[in-house]
């Protein structure tokens, strides 16, 4: 009976603060070691960031020769 008397509060401490921490860097830490994604997913969003940065290219491009073409486009694009 002493025994679970002097050991409550700590016990109790434990379970509610410190072991959902532990658990949850836990599965963080093992998510990070797997690499977090399939070598399939990171070919995936490779292809995405490339048709992403020629997307970006050739919007500048258009904005660069509407800007020759109508320099106050920007302007008549709000109304």
């Amino acid at each position: 009976m002493e025994f679970l008397e002097y050991f409550t509060a700590p016990i109790i401490v434990f379970l509610v603060v410190v072991a959902p921490i532990w658990i949850i860097f836990h599965y963080k830490t093992k998510g990070k070691a797997a690499g977090g994604m399939s070598s399939n997913e990171r070919l995936e969003l490779d292809e995405m960031v490339e048709v992403a940065n020629n997307m970006a290219v050739r919007i500048e491009t258009l904005e660069a020769i509407l800007d020759v073409e109508s320099p106050d486009w920007r302007e008549k694009q709000g109304t």
